[in-house]
């Protein structure tokens, strides 16, 4: 059963109903519909909040601040299982259980997408068993230029103690991993569920027999306003490094790497922990949820 290790599940979160309109949503939708967003909302470090009662254009604030705090971590679980596939969806034509797609954008603190962002995802099958000794519903992703991802799979079912949820860990490149979980609106065990938390809800609806889920993460992570990617971390004090030279080590941009191979990197050994194609940014002490030191 997972256990609360981190993240704060007592933090009082409005009702959908109450949140104020914010820029990111604006985003989001351009971003959907295939459109450029607008100069005035990538141009300046504003986002639009509310809608005024006599009508016309949404009010500016003057920071990306509207209550869209970095998505909130939660306890990682007895079940994790590094090397996980890479793969966007988890189910196959013999799979059981109610078809789910989730999808959504990652974004920075300044509500610009960010491409590239890894996303790591698992769950219980539709008994609500976890697989320990395979890969069924563990697979990592990447997300595009845009920033959005798109996850195929199953609603998970329940076990003792726990309301339904899927685990993810979330890492722009060159950033730190954020690791949460995400919940399924009016389920009856959400009250009881002492690590549920409202503000990694889901927003729900069907297309035909299959549910759909949408979730934006924002991750803990400065960017300029007009930055579509990541530049530092704001734990960081240094900027993250994209240079491709690596003094004295093997690990190279733009080379395909399978979990267990071993590189170098400014004289540490480092093992991969997920198969992926090195980019920049990505370099060995960037990424631990790419590499760990051997």
């Amino acid at each position: 059963m997972d256990t609360p290790m981190d993240g704060d599940p007592t933090t009082p979160e409005e009702s959908t109903d109450s949140r104020n309109i914010s820029r990111r949503p604006v985003l989001r939708a351009a971003l959907v519909a295939g459109v450029a967003v607008p100069a005035a909302l990538m141009g300046v470090p504003a986002l639009a909040r509310t809608v005024p009662s006599t009508g016309g254009t949404l009010e500016l604030t003057p920071e990306c601040d509207d209550g869209d705090d970095p998505t909130p971590a939660q306890t990682e679980g007895p079940y994790f299982k590094p090397n996980s596939p890479r793969r966007s969806s988890l189910v196959d034509a013999g799979t059981v259980g109610t078809r789910l797609t989730v999808t959504g954008y990652v974004f920075g603190l300044a509500c610009q997408p960010i491409a590239n962002a890894l996303l790591d995802f698992w769950q219980a099958d539709n008994n609500g068993v976890y697989d320990n000794t395979g890969f069924k519903f563990r697979g990592h992703q990447f997300t595009d230029a845009a920033g959005k991802f798109t996850l195929a799979t199953i609603v998970p079912g329940l076990y003792p103690g726990r309301t339904r949820h899927i685990h993810v860990k979330v890492q722009a490149p060159g950033g730190r991993i954020l690791t949460t979980q995400l919940y399924f609106p009016n389920e009856p065990r959400n009250n009881t569920d002492t690590i549920y938390d409202p503000r990694l809800l889901m927003t729900m609806s069907n297309n035909g027999t299959t549910r759909v889920g949408e979730y934006d993460f924002v991750l803990n992570v400065r960017q300029t306003p007009t930055s579509t990617s990541t530049s530092s971390s704001s734990s960081s004090t240094n900027p993250t490094s994209t240079t491709t030279g690596v003094p004295g080590g093997s690990w190279a941009a733009g080379s395909a790497y399978t979990a267990g191979t071993t590189v170098t990197y400014g004289d540490v050994t480092y093992v991969c922990q997920q198969a992926h194609t090195a980019q920049p940014g990505w370099e060995p002490p960037n990424v631990p949820a790419l590499w760990r030191v051997g």
